[in-house]
């Protein structure tokens, strides 16, 4: 490369990173989006194949090194350079007027008062310098927190270069939107785990993850509101501040006020009160703050607390209702979820008749009964949740509520493994489950059956053309011409494709059965160990957790499983159908006997691959005794970049671990296979 075609690439880097940050800016702080999401993708996009051919181009305040895909070996402590102090209490107008006391009796300067709302999240520092963001911590006891900086960088609300090269720290409320909350607690009920009880919970478990991959994943974002060690800035009181913070990059809230009476204060506490439900963001209060710095010098601190500013705290919004029925449902994945059917009751701006328990051992801490008194409040000013029961006012005839012990779907009979909260039907042909099963089957990574698409599984099922996945291999052409926009061509070539996946190998199907805890990986390992279906069935747990990567609670869900009648029925069903239930991949002896420049090696694979798909490049090395992991680290022998590779390669080169094209993958897989 010629020094002139280096400075065009370079300033054309710069130039889209320019750019993408400040549709960021746009899109994330101010909410006010300039560009379509596929002209920043197609920006976006450019500048990572720029980056991927200049890898010595790649800066930290790029676009393209936010998403989070490192695991933290744990967090280092980070002394605060200014201790972040926590704020005094007000819970009643009376505690806001003593306020307003105490500070004319400090200062007998005119005072104004700046009013900013309550963020219900994690207090977190940033630190930049000369623009650059360099540190992110949490609060911690105010002078000792955690470095939670790669964490903190996936969070696309946080600008990774700032406007101006100011070298200051900002702080402020990492908080999770209300959307984002109800979607996190619907994955997690679908799984079985427990449930975060508010978003303020939420937020701090996913600041806290060791993979920032998790936090990535959680659309988390941030209001920031002060700022130490800010002489540089150049203002004189805490509305100048915030403002100055808007127009440098970061995001502030723009729901302040500044008021000249204590009076006015509490009128706007409670307008704020009455529109708080309605908010996209968790608050739990406001904050009051005197707005000019001299005059806050002036006034203080105790020990604890700054002595001008306080924090009036909502009363919790709960109501009294009675429950009259608990209702049980089926999730996707047979989590059996209990629902308090209550008296209608109006609470944070709508009318309530239904409250979620979550799980069984929810239901029994809370020992909610048919009768029940309950106080119930919304989750995330969201979901109606059960508090608890008013114990004065329940009856001396009330029982405890029975856990069913049967699927309401399907009857068959309900688990309650060891490790989860949620009591599960893992009854393969339950209806409630069957839908979302089927698709699972026919997916790219399990039976692989090509036109299978959501649609048209969902019209199988609708129309009694399958009652379960067994079914698929007894669909002739004429069945299919039910469904619509199914035509003769469509009806043969979706025939062909389940006809093609009869010969697939035990793996796919193990990992396209569902089984609880058992994905793709661990379906290899089991079908490679086990080597056919009836030699796992009879597996005993002891046996199964001897297979290297299997853990009680994977061997436990297996032998659960095929403990079942069901299920055995199910297996019947294929061998009579023809499908195919023994590993045709290499065996363990084989592959230990393999003599490759795969075998004992870690590999990664990142960027699109052209050659082969991933899971095919993946059983390929496994095959030949590597192995394939999703992170890079210092135990990684090699990585193979395919197009548009992203922060993997990043770390990969900042490690020195050897990189290879895909065409380098290609080359060695080759050799490999011919030399055996």
């Amino acid at each position: 490369m010629t020094t002139v075609d280096k400075e065009e690439t370079q300033n054309r880097i710069n130039a889209l990173k320019e750019k993408l940050n400040q549709f960021s800016y746009e899109y994330y702080v101010l909410d006010k989006p300039s560009v379509s999401d596929r002209e920043y993708d197609l920006l976006y996009h450019e500048l990572e194949k720029l980056e991927k051919k200049f890898p010595n181009l790649i800066t930290a305040d790029s676009p393209t090194q936010r998403i989070g895909d490192n695991v933290l070996p744990g967090f280092q402590k980070v002394q605060h350079d200014v201790p972040m102090l926590s704020l005094g209490d007000a819970f009643s107008q009376e505690d806001l007027l003593d306020f307003d006391q105490r500070i004319k009796k400090l200062t007998e300067k005119p005072v104004q008062y700046i009013c900013e709302l309550k963020i219900d999240g994690l207090a977190v520092s940033l630190h930049y310098e000369n623009g650059l963001f360099t540190r992110g911590a949490t609060r911690g006891d105010g002078t000792v927190g955690e470095d939670i900086t790669q964490n903190l960088r996936t969070i696309k609300a946080i600008p990774l270069r700032l406007k101006q090269p100011l070298s200051f720290e900002v702080r402020g409320e990492c908080y999770m939107p209300k959307d984002s909350f109800v979607k996190l607690n619907e994955d997690r009920d679908e799984k079985g785990l427990d449930v975060f009880a508010n978003p303020r919970n939420a937020a701090a478990g996913s600041m806290r993850q060791l993979d920032s991959s998790v936090t990535a994943s959680r659309n988390l974002s941030v209001f920031l509101y002060g700022a130490a060690n800010f002489a540089e800035l150049e203002v004189r009181s805490q509305s100048e501040l915030l403002t100055k913070l808007s127009e440098i990059g970061l995001r502030t809230n723009p729901e302040r006020r500044l008021f000249d009476s204590i009076e006015d204060v509490w009128a706007f506490i409670e307008e704020v009160g009455e529109k708080r439900s309605g908010l996209p963001y968790e608050i739990d209060g406001v904050v009051i703050k005197v707005n000019e710095f001299e005059t806050q010098e002036e006034i203080g601190y105790t020990v604890k607390a700054p002595r001008w500013a306080i924090a009036y705290k909502f009363p919790a919004e709960e109501a009294h209702t009675v429950v009259l029925d608990i209702e049980w449902t089926v999730g996707r994945t047979g989590v059996i979820t209990p629902t308090a059917v209550m008296e209608p009751v109006f609470l944070a701006g709508s009318t309530v008749q239904r409250a979620t328990l979550h799980n069984v051992d929810m239901l029994r801490e809370k020992d909610v009964r048919l009768g029940d008194t309950v106080i119930i409040y919304k989750a995330g000013d969201i979901i109606p949740a059960v508090q608890r029961v008013v114990l004065d006012e329940r009856k001396a005839d009330s029982e405890p509520y029975p856990i069913p012990e049967h699927c309401p779907a399907c009857n068959s009979q309900l688990v309650h493994l060891e490790e989860e909260v949620a009591l599960r039907c893992i009854n393969p042909k339950c209806p409630a489950q069957i839908k979302e099963g089927l698709s699972h089957f026919v997916s790219r990574n399990a039976m692989n059956i090509s036109g299978l698409g959501v649609r048209v599984v969902s019209q199988m099922f609708e129309k009694g053309l399958v009652k379960d996945v067994a079914d698929l291999y007894k669909l002739t052409e004429e069945d299919l011409y039910q469904l619509d926009k199914i035509k003769e061509k469509s009806a043969h070539n979706i025939v062909t494709a389940i006809d093609k996946s009869r010969g697939n190998s035990l793996e796919r199907l193990l990992f396209g059965l569902g089984i609880r805890h058992v994905g793709s990986k661990a379906a290899a390992m089991l079908a490679a160990e086990f080597e056919t279906i009836e030699n796992l069935v009879k597996a005993t747990k002891e046996e199964i957790m001897m297979v290297e990567g299997m853990g009680e609670v994977i061997a436990d869900s297996v032998v659960t499983y095929f403990e079942l009648p069901e299920v055995k029925e199910l297996i019947e069903e294929f061998r009579n159908s023809g499908v195919n239930l023994t590993y045709l991949g290499k065996k363990k002896a084989e592959v230990a006997a393999i003599d490759s420049i795969w075998k004992d090696k870690t590999v990664v694979l990142t960027g699109k691959l052209t050659h082969y798909t991933r899971p095919e490049a993946t059983e390929m090395i496994e095959a030949l005794g590597g192995k394939v992991t999703g992170s890079v680290s210092k135990k990684t022998d090699w990585i193979v970049a395919g197009e548009e590779a992203g922060s993997k390669l990043t770390k990969a080169l900042s490690l020195g671990i050897p990189v290879w094209t895909e065409e380098d993958m290609v080359k060695n897989l080759e050799r490999s296979d011919r030399s055996e």
